[in-house]
């Protein structure tokens, strides 16, 4: 057994060796295809026993569709750091904080939003959508939005089409590198600025609740 495979234990309290776990299984997510990385691998990463990864995570699926989910939440926490400014500053400010969380964990986000993850799999899709949905809550709250406005639905689906250009833009970036970080930035703001500004508000106009006020 050579020196870089030996476990480096360490005494760490419970939620800190949980955390370590898992900052080192998204780390071998984000660099092999799913069926490479095996929970024996996430434990020498991570210097604990494989029964440590049981107890805390469950399986290898189970820890992998955690790190998922993690890759794709938008915390509610975004939308209070963002400024009391104007809506330009506001959408200027929310691309800007996305764009630091996705270059912060660039690989395990661009495996996150790729389906091959661990194959054609259910669950997998339902934290995808759930994740989009979640996310564009977030955008629409962001704006001055809330579930009670007219037209939610179709805001929250429009923002979630407009993720379609997120994710899109992201691997240009990060992947093919065609656009810099400055060029999505100044892309994803100027769309999401004319869908508050210009298309937004036809839709609550023009549903069906406001309609009877």
């Amino acid at each position: 057994m050579t020196t870089e495979s030996v476990p480096k234990w360490r005494r760490l309290e419970p939620d800190e060796r949980k955390e370590q776990i898992f900052a080192c299984a998204a780390e071998l997510f984000s660099a092999r295809p799913y069926a490479e990385v095996s929970t024996s691998d996430i434990a020498a990463q991570a210097g604990v026993a494989r029964g440590l990864i049981n107890h805390y995570f469950g399986t290898k699926r189970e820890l992998y569709l955690a790190v998922v989910r993690r890759a794709l939440n938008v915390p509610y926490e975004a939308i209070t750091r963002l400024p009391m400014a104007s809506t330009e500053d506001r959408v200027m400010a929310a691309v800007d904080w996305f764009l630091d969380m996705v270059g912060r964990q660039e690989k395990m986000w661009l495996a996150a939003i790729t389906p091959e993850g661990i194959g054609r799999d259910l669950e997998v899709e339902r934290i995808l959508d759930e994740a989009d949905r979640n996310a564009a809550d977030r955008v629409l709250e962001a704006m001055g939005y809330t579930p009670d406005d007219p037209g939610w639905e179709q805001l929250n689906a429009t923002i979630r089409s407009f993720g379609g250009m997120v994710k899109v833009a992201g691997r240009e970036w990060l992947v093919r590198g065609t656009l810099d970080r400055a060029q999505v930035h100044t892309l994803l703001s100027r769309v999401l600025l004319s869908l508050v500004n210009d298309f937004l508000p036809r839709l609550t106009t023009a549903s069906p609740a406001a309609s009877q006020r």
